[in-house]
Parts: structure tokens; C-alpha cells; sequence
């Protein structure tokens, strides 16, 4: 039987914050650190190891849609749609996996990869699961690290080692503490890496044995929309693993990662003997320093065991066992109805990006890019007007009824009222300054007439 991948490409952001937004979480989230290639594009790189881009299908959401999909055509994988999953509401991963393992052929093995995991070695991974593949015939496998410390934040598995793996799973031990984790380590206990496989007929078999009540929902009901209204919100480890006898564990001797911390992010950087050039430290200890700023010099005097975060519109300083309090930040920014949770500086859209690169009042300026073969939507604004120039690029606009090619160092004037429209027809990607002029600057100043991504 032939394995397929399911990549789940949604999840948490709050940790990150305020490197990761509600609108660009920590998978699609680009470091010099990490090379400028997200955890999301190194997965599908990962999938192309073994599989054909068209056998690889995606779980997202509607927000991150275009993020996908833009984010592999950046590395030369064109996804379809019918190869994304949209979620019309979060009800976690035992829903939309089972929704994709209803609607995939039979007689095949379904392996799950999360696309926020940083992995090495991975000629491993694929040895792995092809060891795998016999007991995942009639039985649910998941793949295990060994850990190299006793971490609070992962969930282990305790498994009966035999001479040979996959060994059968015990228990599932949730996010101990320190000493309890020193305990597990020292009995064998791998993290679960939440990398499953299993055969199409053997889950729902599991499904149905184990929790009747999803699996009714998706035999009683056809609909999308009406399965998720009716699913509770359950992880495939709560919902499933947990509950089945039938489960087998592959341990995986690889470095894996999830990043799920800043702490997270140090340990890694630190394994690669990163430095960090930008930072000036005197008399300064086990800091974790990050700046979006380009080249941007941070001098620390006298800080220890802190992390200190910087981005263009917002500033974390925490010590370093104070930072999963990033959450109660959150909460008061949603309280403040505040869009710094939701978006940076840079603001991705299905077209490409916009920069904010400065703003008073009655004037924004933005640094837009549009990429290949994109246009943005017929629309008008009420309360400002806008300046285009051309940095890089050339560019179709319409004004009206007319169409106009501008190019590089060439510029054009949009006065408010006027239905206007930009599209780079070219396979150059384009960028130009925006200036808006005007007395209300917010992006819900926008009247669409016309959209290639269906927004109002």
C-alpha cells in the first residue's frame, strides 16, 4: 500500500509573540537564524523526499490558505486546491484528520507531519516509517525522540522495549515536571512526537472502537460544515491514541524541535554554535537576543538568563522562566482590541506583502510587494488618496476604465473616489512605495468591487 502525507498547518502563535502574529504564526515565519526558510516550506521539502508534490494534502484554515500556498510556490511546489483542507471552524486535529482519511482511497497508509517541527537526519525519518509500514497494516504507529533533557513541555510515551521496534505502547505521559521528566528519561520514556501513521481501515476501525461518537459524525453526515458543528474540539492524542490498546512506537534517534519557546529557539541555536553578531554583551549571561531589525546593534550590560525580543512595532524583555506569561500578554492585547496581536509590521496577503515603514497623522507609507502573476482587487477609497512609485518591477493599473504600464522610477496618483486596480502581469516580482494621504488610513477604508480571493 502506498503512504500519502497529511501536513496540519495551523496551531498556536501566542509563545512567539511578537515574532509571530495571529495572521503570520510560527510556521510560516522566515529567521535569518533558520536560513530564511519557514518551518512550513522545510516541511514540504521534507515531504518531497519521499512522496510526489501531488500526493501531499494540507489541513489549514481559511486565514492561512494563501500562506500556503504562496509559501510553496516560493520553493517551486504548486499545491492545488484540492489538495488543501480548509477548516470552516478550529475543532483541532482529530476532526481534520478524520475528515481527510474519509475522503482519501482505500487500501493506503496516512502519515501525519505538523508543519511548525524542525527535524535533522532525516534519511532516518524515511527508514523510519518504511520499518513501520508492516505493523501500521493493523495497528496505529506514532514515532518517539529520545530526549536530551527533561523537558516540561512534551508529552512521553512509555513503551515496552523489545529487541526489535516498533515497540507496543504503554501509556502517554502529559507535560510532567522536572522531576518526574528526570524519572521518564531515566525509564525510556521518548517524547511523542506527534508524527502518526496508519492504514485508512485500521483508523477508523480504532475510531469506531474508541470514540463512537466522532466516528457517527462523520458516517451520519456529508456535509463540511455541518460534520465541524457537531465535532468536539479534540486532539487526535485525546481523542484517540490515548484511548487505543492498539498503538505501536518507533523511536526516531534524530534531532527534532518544535520550537514552541524562545527557550526552544535558544537550544537550537546554540546546538549550531549560531552567533549572533548584532549583540554587545558586558557582564551579561544566557541571554536569547532576536531582532527583526536587520544589522540592528542591541547592547545588554549586566542581564542574565533573559530574553529580549525585538521587532519594529513591539519590544518583549522576560526572564527566562517567565516567558510562557507571553499568553497573559495576549489576553490584555485582545482586551486593548489591539491589531499588534494580530499582524507585524509586515502584513502578508494573497497577492504578496505590504511594510509599514512609517506613519503620523494623515499619512501612512508602505513598501508593497506584488508578486508574479498577481493583481490586487478592483476597489476605492472614501478617505484617502494614494501615491505609487515604482522601485522595482512593471506594473499594469487600471484607473477606471484606463490601463496604464508603469515602470521602474516611473510613478502614478490615485485620488480618492476613483475604482482603481494593480496587477503584475510580468514574472518579475514587483515592489513600490505607497503613500497614502488622507484622513482616515485604516485598511477597512477599502470598497471591493471585483476580487480573484473572494474577499469582501
Amino acid at each position: 500500500m502506498k503512504i500519502y502525507p497529511i501536513i496540519l498547518a495551523w496551531g498556536s502563535w501566542t509563545r512567539l509573540w511578537p515574532i509571530s502574529r495571529k495572521y503570520n504564526p510560527k510556521q510560516f515565519i522566515k529567521l535569518d537564524e533558520l536560513n530564511w526558510t519557514s518551518l512550513f516550506q522545510k516541511t514540504i521539502q521534507r515531504a518531497l523526499n519521499i512522496w510526489e508534490k501531488e500526493d501531499i494534502l494540507i489541513v489549514t484554515n481559511k486565514d492561512y490558505m494563501f500562506s500556503c500556498k504562496t509559501q510553496a510556490e516560493e520553493i517551486w511546489v504548486k499545491l492545488e486546491d484540492s489538495q488543501i483542507l480548509i477548516e470552516p471552524m478550529a475543532k483541532n486535529t482529530l476532526g481534520a484528520i478524520t475528515f481527510w482519511m474519509k475522503n482519501i482511497p482505500d487500501n493506503s497508509f496516512w502519515l501525519i507531519l505538523n508543519s511548525d517541527q524542525l527535524m535533522e537526519n532525516e534519511e532516518i525519518l524515511i527508514s523510519a516509517i518504511n520499518e513501520a509500514k508492516n505493523v501500521a497494516e493493523k495497528s496505529l504507529v506514532t514515532f518517539g525522540i529520545e530526549p536530551f533533557c527533561p523537558h516540561t513541555w512534551y508529552w512521553y510515551i512509555e513503551a515496552i522495549k523489545e529487541w526489535k521496534a516498533p515497540f507496543k505502547v504503554v501509556n502517554f505521559k502529559e507535560k510532567p515536571k522536572k522531576e518526574l521528566a528526570e524519572e521518564f528519561i531515566k525509564k525510556w520514556y521518548l517524547w511523542n512526537s506527534a508524527i502518526f501513521l496508519f492504514s485508512k481501515e485500521t483508523y477508523f476501525s480504532e475510531l469506531k472502537k474508541h470514540n463512537k461518537e466522532v466516528y457517527d459524525i462523520f458516517e451520519n453526515n456529508i456535509d463540511i460544515n455541518a460534520i465541524f458543528e457537531k465535532l468536539p474540539d479534540l486532539s487526535i492524542d485525546y481523542g484517540l491514541f490515548e484511548k487505543s490498546d492498539n498503538i505501536y512506537l518507533t523511536p526516531l534517534p534524530i534531532y527534532w524541535n518544535d520550537l514552541w519557546s524562545f527557550e526552544a529557539i535558544d537550544d537550537y541555536l546554540k546546538k549550531e554554535n549560531f552567533e549572533n553578531k548584532n549583540i554587545i554583551s558586558i557582564d551579561s549571561n544566557n541571554n536569547f537576543t532576536l531582532s527583526e531589525v536587520k544589522n540592528k546593534k542591541i547592547a545588554l550590560i549586566g542581564i542574565e538568563d533573559c530574553v529580549i525580543i525585538d521587532t519594529k512595532d513591539a519590544l518583549l524583555v522576560a526572564k527566562k522562566w517567565e516567558s510562557q506569561k507571553i499568553k497573559e500578554v495576549m489576553n490584555i492585547l485582545k482586551d486593548e482590541k489591539s491589531e499588534l496581536a494580530n499582524y507585524g509590521t509586515t502584513v502578508y496577503r494573497p497577492w504578496g506583502s505590504y511594510t509599514i515603514i512609517d506613519e503620523w497623522v494623515g499619512f501612512k507609507s508602505k513598501r508593497i510587494t506584488v508578486l508574479s502573476g498577481k493583481k490586487l482587487s478592483l476597489q476605492m477609497h472614501y478617505h484617502r488618496s494614494e501615491h505609487w512609485v515604482v522601485v522595482s518591477g512593471t506594473w499594469e493599473v487600471t484607473i477606471w476604465d484606463e490601463v496604464i504600464i508603469v515602470r521602474k522610477g516611473e510613478s502614478v496618483f490615485i485620488p480618492a473616489w476613483e475604482k482603481h486596480r494593480l496587477e503584475n502581469k510580468w514574472k518579475v516580482v514587483l515592489h513600490l512605495i505607497e503613500s497614502q494621504i488622507g484622513d482616515y488610513l485604516e485598511e477597512d477604508d477599502i470598497v471591493r468591487f471585483d476580487d480573484d480571493f473572494w474577499r469582501k
